[in-house]
């Protein structure tokens, strides 16, 4: 994505060498975002600022840049999601190998590395020797990374995707036999799945939390009853939840945007 900006404000953009293409609050009633690649901090805040360009010239951008910005970011969404008064897996975000040994044994030895931007399962790594965890560790900090690490919830091998488009509520779960994550992308089979009034509420606060009327909110069921708020996605895939419900998403999604013209 190329942009300049010109004295009408209006966004000259080009996506991966593409014609250039000028986006305008006058030309387009709504830009929905439909992919935020990972980048570097300058791609990354030049792609937010783009399309807070748009948001302020009057452009309906969907989601909102401050909510993908919160979702995009992992310590930002767990915070948001822990004031809000959600239950979130007990998480430690630090810079250093030695704060990072300190919570992998306060954290029971068993933890979750993740990648602090990023999805689909890329960059995760369950990890419960401390051997490999220190080797995981300072991988990270020698490649300039934070670490983020969450005690590791045990489940039943499947978690639950809410996708909430305005009122509208589309729910699946994704069942994976053959590794502990349940993305998609990573082999997990996609069932329908009717919410219960806790998951409702708690998948409804979260996409709140971060500001998405359009929101993948990904909750999990862990084996000591108790429901976890895991994750917002404020740029949704929804290929597999339309699969698994036998809903047109996208038809969805286009009808509220028009009710927000």
């Amino acid at each position: 994505m190329a942009a300049t900006l010109s004295e009408a404000g209006s966004i000259v953009t080009a996506t991966h060498g593409s014609s250039p293409e000028t986006i305008t609050s006058l030309d387009h009633d709504c830009v929905l975002v439909r992919t935020m690649p990972p980048g570097s901090l300058e791609q990354v805040v030049f792609r937010m600022d783009a399309l807070a360009s748009l948001e302020t010239s009057g452009t309906l951008v969907v989601n909102p840049p401050k909510a993908i910005e919160a979702a995009v970011d992992k310590y930002l969404t767990t915070s948001r999601l822990s004031q809000a008064g959600l239950l979130t897996p007990p998480t430690t975000t630090c810079q250093t190998v030695e704060a990072a040994m300190q919570a992998f044994s306060d954290l029971g030895g068993d933890v979750v590395l993740k990648p602090l931007f990023g999805g689909e399962g890329r960059g995760i790594a369950r990890l419960t020797d401390e051997a490999l965890a220190l080797r995981a560790f300072k991988l990270v900090v020698q490649l300039g990374g934070i670490l983020y690490l969450q005690q590791f919830i045990s489940h039943e091998g499947f978690d639950i995707r809410v996708l909430l488009v305005g009122d509208t509520v589309l729910a699946m779960r994704r069942r994976n036999a053959l590794d502990w994550r349940t993305n998609i992308s990573r082999g997990a089979i996609a069932e329908p799945h009717e919410v219960t009034d806790e998951q409702l509420d708690m998948a409804t606060r979260a996409a709140v939390a971060v500001g998405a009327p359009l929101a993948g909110v990904d909750l999990l069921p862990g084996r000591d009853g108790r429901l976890y708020a895991i994750e917002v996605n404020a740029v949704p895939g929804w290929r597999a939840i339309a699969q698994a419900t036998n809903v047109d998403v996208a038809d969805v999604v286009l009808r509220w945007i028009e009710q927000q013209r």
